[in-house]
């Protein structure tokens, strides 16, 4: 480790461990509720596991199939096609996002930092707890065809609308000294994804102290003049 990093850390050990790497060592869960029962979400969660070690490309119908204990001829009983099994984890983690959005939003205070904060808040903490399910969202969504990715798509949008929203609002209130809206959109927007390629319980952080040190870092990008702490 470099004396640079020391300082920037205060802790030369803080970096150690930290590798972003394609999937960190966690089961691969998907949001209560979200999937379907029985050998259909069997397969869903095993495909998930697979998709964020492999790739979607990586992944053949026989390799699912084997894992969840049955025959490939028993899987195309539950679901069409490799791509709808992507499909349908890819709008299963694109679903989630929107509605913690929307109700982190809804119950948010009205100033444009509050309203940043939950929003970053709620980014930070998907990736910290469906890891898997973030990643094969994002990495994977190009595979799919116009009509399999359409849905998931127009939730992505609605999600970047929250953050363009706020900023504008912010911008217009003074609240916020933006070097570029679309810039800082984009910068925070992206900020958050990389977490769900190191994260993983037990390691020196937990999923709170992640979206704390985020919505701080959010904060200073969109030049917050409120001075207000943010928890």
């Amino acid at each position: 480790m470099t004396k640079r990093n020391e300082q920037l850390t205060g802790d030369p050990a803080a970096l150690v461990g930290w590798e972003p790497r394609r999937v960190a060592a966690v089961a691969p869960e998907l949001p209560a509720g979200a999937a379907p029962p029985g050998t259909r979400g069997q397969i869903l969660r095993t495909a998930l596991g697979l998709f964020s070690e492999f790739g979607f490309h990586g992944t053949s119908i026989r390799l699912i199939a084997s894992n969840v204990g049955i025959n490939p001829a028993t899987l195309y009983a539950h679901y069409s096609s490799k791509e709808q099994i992507l499909a349908d984890l890819v709008l299963l983690g694109h679903q989630e996002l929107y509605d913690r959005l929307r109700r982190a939003l809804g119950s948010a205070d009205p100033s444009a930092p509050a309203r940043l904060a939950a929003l970053v808040r709620q980014h930070a903490l998907i990736h910290t707890d469906y890891p898997l399910l973030a990643v094969v969202a994002n990495s994977e969504l190009h595979v799919l065809s116009a009509e399999n990715a359409a849905t998931a798509l127009e939730l992505r949008a609605r999600c970047r609308g929250f953050l363009v929203d706020v900023l504008a609002d912010g911008a217009r209130s003074g609240e916020f000294r933006l070097v570029d809206l679309t810039l800082t959109a984009i910068a925070i927007g992206g900020l958050s994804m990389q977490i769900a390629h190191w994260f993983a319980p037990g390691n020196r952080y937990t999923p709170d102290q992640v979206a704390d040190v985020y919505v701080r870092l959010a904060l200073r990008m969109a030049g917050d003049t409120s001075h207000r702490k943010e928890n």
